[in-house]
């Protein structure tokens, strides 16, 4: 008897001691699992050297898209291509040259996306400074059949700089007021080249757009000051339907399955360069995320879905495309949250998109990884802007949020330039935008009931309004909403 009691005891205090053992922090994990073995920096940079730009609709692109699907696989997570069909732009030959007397002086420049396929045109140059509304409606007809000339950023003296446009709005504009061409001038010092799409639909614009360097930007704006210039523009590109693919990776929920939280960053670049920090940080995040989750064998309650988008430097075309297939199969519904991851790295904190329903949730959610590592600040921010694709979702009223990034200026110097190369890219601070990336997604599906819900046609156009983007959405032509709202 003596025996007995003494083994039940034992067993006693075992399961005792069982019970007594403290949860495992699934942030704590995370933490150590990214410090370890986190692989998203080598992944990227061997995508760099062996794939190079990843232009949708080009060789390249195709093998980018390829890389990433079996880079999913070998983690052991579903994956499968979404394909789609699109008109589609690659460059060709270009040619820029000024002249203010006889003689004509070429400059390097660069052609922007969705220019036409051919170009000669000669024509006198107007500078129309920023290039945003106001510098029309303070000179109207002046660039009727004239080659306009403005700045990509906003001029320094500009009393407002918040109004600033984008450059396919500013070339819009241009187009609207009669504008024969258009001259961008980058903001960048050193003769760094800048290209991008001139266009607000993805399709081709009916005039040439081009972008030069600072310095030759500033003395373009001399000679203007002080006469008539001339310019020349010549061009050759290339258009045509091609065919591309997202790339589309799932982890299956459990509790809240129905549920989906869509964690993508674009894949595509352009071609100037290798695309390493716009976006190959964000789109090899995105996997890293996918990855660690997979390593912890952490069962998400909601079905977790990562996708790399292509297209979104032309026009957000693989996300438009997915939005659509969704609200034709009325899946959209069941999407509940999108987490974009543009051109971001080192997280310090996280920006929830312009709902203020949720900040609690997010400053909340950030002291608990602040608690983790403290490199973690907990910056929050909350609005919405356009040009990435959690716009295609945005419109949809489907709620969307995004790391805040701490990276130094002379990085984004690069966006969408000839320099944007992995010689960029801090191994240590992608490893950090994994691993807080990933502890706010684990954070946000576990939560009982996710921070904002997606809002209804009304609310989402006051969203809109409220965030300042009815404008730029009017210029777009993706207002649908009475002009009179």
């Amino acid at each position: 008897m003596k025996r007995h009691l003494t083994v039940l005891f034992a067993a006693t205090l075992a399961i005792a001691g069982c019970e007594q053992k403290p949860p495992v922090n699934m942030l704590e994990e995370i933490n150590k699992e990214t410090l370890a073995n986190s692989k998203v920096y080598p992944t990227l940079a061997d995508c760099m050297a062996t794939v190079g730009h990843r232009l949708t609709g080009s060789e390249n692109g195709a093998k980018a898209e390829e890389y990433t699907y079996n880079l999913f696989k070998s983690y052991g997570i579903d994956v499968e291509y979404d394909p789609f069909e699109v008109e589609s732009w690659s460059r060709g030959e270009v040619k820029t040259q000024f002249s203010s007397g006889s003689d004509w002086e070429e400059v390097s420049s660069v052609s922007l996306a969705h220019s036409p396929v051919s170009v000669d045109l000669e024509g006198e140059i107007i500078d129309m400074g920023n290039g945003i509304e106001e510098d029309y409606e303070a000179n109207p007809g002046a660039v009727e059949g004239k080659i306009v000339f403005v700045y990509i950023s906003i001029l320094p003296e500009t009393v407002d700089p918040s109004k600033n446009l984008h450059r396919s709005e500013k070339t819009k504009l241009a187009i609207d007021n009669g504008a024969a061409g258009i001259i961008f001038f980058n903001q960048v010092e050193g003769g760094v080249l800048l290209t991008g799409t001139a266009s607000v639909t993805g399709s081709l614009i009916p005039i040439p757009a081009v972008c030069i360097g600072y310095e030759d930007g500033l003395a373009l704006k001399d000679k203007l000051a002080a006469g008539a210039v001339k310019a020349k523009l010549e061009m050759t590109n290339f258009s045509e339907v091609i065919k591309a693919r997202n790339v589309v990776a799932t982890i299956p929920g459990t509790d809240k399955a129905s549920e989906v939280i869509l964690t993508g960053g674009h894949l595509d670049s352009w071609d100037l360069a290798t695309g390493a920090i716009d976006n190959g940080i964000g789109s090899f995040s995105v996997i890293d995320i996918a990855r660690t989750f997979k390593a912890l064998d952490i069962k998400p309650r909601r079905t977790l879905k990562f996708v790399m988008w292509m297209g979104e430097e032309e026009g957000l075309l693989g996300s438009k495309h997915y939005v659509n297939t969704l609200k034709e199969s009325g899946e959209i519904e069941n999407l509940k949250y999108v987490f974009n991851l543009d051109a971001s790295s080192n997280a310090i904190g996280f920006n929830a998109g312009g709902r203020l329903e949720a900040e609690k949730f997010f400053v909340d959610a950030g002291d608990r990884i602040k608690a983790v590592d403290s490199t973690f600040t907990n910056k929050f921010a909350n609005r919405a802007g356009l040009h990435s694709d959690h716009q295609s979702f945005m419109l949809e009223g489907v709620p969307f949020f995004g790391p805040v990034s701490n990276l130094d200026r002379s990085v984004y110097d690069c966006y969408h330039a000839d320099c944007d190369d992995i010689d960029l890219v801090n191994e240590e601070h992608l490893v950090n935008n994994v691993r807080f990336c990933s502890m706010m997604l684990y954070e946000l599906d576990r939560a009982q009931e996710l921070p904002a819900a997606k809002l209804d046609d009304e609310s989402t156009r006051k969203l809109l309004e409220d965030q300042g983007l009815k404008l730029k959405l009017r210029i777009q032509g993706d207002w649908r909403w009475s002009a009179d709202d």
